[in-house]
């Protein structure tokens, strides 16, 4: 079952495909900085953030949407992205989160209004028949609470909505958390397709193997630091990524063999003439 259609996607940059470019980077909560000094570029396509869990991943898509304080320089093509969200919304960036963050006694076509709030409401109703024709499986499930759909769809839900600010920019927070294999793949398909259509897009994902397949170059988050980036396929190949999240390395070095010792056998005791004569 996809819920996208064969067409080019409606929504979206066209032509005008976003640059992000970050220099200097750093944040946290409070007096804590989980970032520090980052530099690297988004470009046009389909850009992968991997790491390990408590890395800093999704605490830098937190900082790039206005969510946490940040210092440091963040351009989007070559100008000051704004601090506050709903200007950050303005400026063609929007952020599906972690987790969804869908209104659950509220319909589809509700959660999916919300993502065009700042646009006029005819600009609204335009984008929301847009969305609804790229995702034709939501038109079926318009009237549904968003709460009783299944994790994939409800994924499926905060793309879309997403989509009806009709970014330039688009970063997604861990997509494939918790959801079925199948869902994975397809929802891993749709950030292609997004990507291939004009949006530039900006992913954090758990699932190594899958997010390297579907990106244009990724970058290695470790402790709030850059360790590693480069072109998905070079990055796929590489040893800290190879080592560290696709398992290789972990079988054991085969160790040369030992050579079996085998116990001396122990002496019997000499009997004397005496005691040889007695018996």
């Amino acid at each position: 079952m996809m819920y996208w259609s064969d067409r080019p996607f409606s929504l979206g940059a066209g032509e005008k495909r976003a640059h992000l470019k970050v220099q200097g980077l750093s944040a946290g909560y409070g007096a804590f900085l989980v970032l520090r000094d980052l530099g690297f570029e988004v470009k046009p396509g389909l850009t992968v953030i991997l790491g390990p869990n408590g890395a800093g991943k999704t605490t830098l898509l937190r900082a790039l949407t206005g969510l946490i304080p940040r210092q440091g320089d963040v351009l989007l093509d070559g100008e000051d992205l704004p601090e506050r969200t709903d200007e950050i919304v303005r400026a063609g960036v929007a952020l599906v989160a972690e987790g969804r963050q869908l209104f659950p006694q509220m319909t589809v076509t509700e959660n999916l209004e919300l993502g065009a709030w700042l646009a006029p409401k005819a600009e609204r109703a335009h984008r929301l028949e847009q969305v609804l024709n790229d995702f034709p499986k939501l038109r079926e499930r318009a009237r549904q609470l968003a709460g009783t759909m299944s994790g994939g769809e409800q994924q499926m839900v905060a793309v879309a909505r997403a989509m009806m600010s009709a970014p330039r920019l688009l970063m997604l927070d861990e997509p494939s958390l918790g959801l079925a294999p199948r869902m994975v793949d397809e929802l891993l398909a749709i950030a292609r397709r997004i990507a291939d259509h004009g949006t530039t897009v900006l992913m954090v994902e758990q699932n190594v193997k899958k997010a390297l397949a579907v990106a244009d170059r990724g970058y290695v988050l470790e402790r709030g630091a850059l360790v590693a980036s480069g072109p998905a396929k070079l990055l796929a190949r590489s040893s800290v990524v190879r080592e560290a999240y696709l398992g290789a390395g972990s079988e054991p070095v085969p160790q040369p063999a030992r050579p079996t010792v085998r116990p001396e056998p122990t002496p019997r005791p000499q009997r004397t003439p005496a005691q040889a004569s007695a018996a």
